[in-house]
């Protein structure tokens, strides 16, 4: 079965399950792992959901027109822009010396409720000590592995754009 014969369809389903998947190990990591998520994960796992939907209600609707598929597209690339840029933070956050990391702040469930949303956003960007650790998956850590499925799901999407409907 040749991914690059899929149909606009097949594709979009099939980057939905990989959402749903890489949704599954966030959590087996989050309570079988016993990693807690910092705030920088739980916006990484928004991401990853919002590209989920979009690709689920994609992949069902299943549009035959390029201009209606390329809307799918750009929500898809717009989750995915923030879940790039959300783990490149993350994995800034992670390279800086230990003299230079960020204090720890609290949760981001305190953030939601004491603080108006812009003001919520930039704290949980600032980071915190706790966004600083590293729990290497085959040597790479989590926004390392995160950033590199942001990455190719946002080509997976744009490229299914192309495919000619049959």
């Amino acid at each position: 079965m040749n991914p690059r014969t899929w149909s606009f369809r097949t594709r979009y389903l099939a980057a939905f399950l990989v959402c749903v998947a890489l949704m599954g190990f966030a959590l087996y990591a989050q309570y079988g792992m016993h990693l807690d998520p910092c705030p920088l994960c739980i916006f990484q796992r928004i991401a990853v959901c919002v590209m989920g939907l979009f690709f689920l209600i994609g992949g069902l609707h299943a549009p035959r027109k390029t201009g209606t598929r390329a809307i799918y597209g750009v929500l898809i690339t717009l989750g995915g822009l923030w879940g790039i840029a959300t783990a490149g933070r993350h994995l800034w956050l992670q390279s800086l010396p230990a003299d230079h990391v960020p204090a720890c702040g609290p949760g981001l469930g305190y953030l939601f409720d004491a603080f108006p949303f812009m003001k919520m956003l930039k704290l949980a960007f600032t980071g915190s000590g706790e966004c600083a650790k590293i729990e290497p998956i085959l040597g790479i850590p989590m926004p390392g592995w995160t950033l590199l499925w942001f990455v190719v799901l946002v080509v997976w999407a744009l490229v299914a754009i192309r495919r000619s409907v049959r």
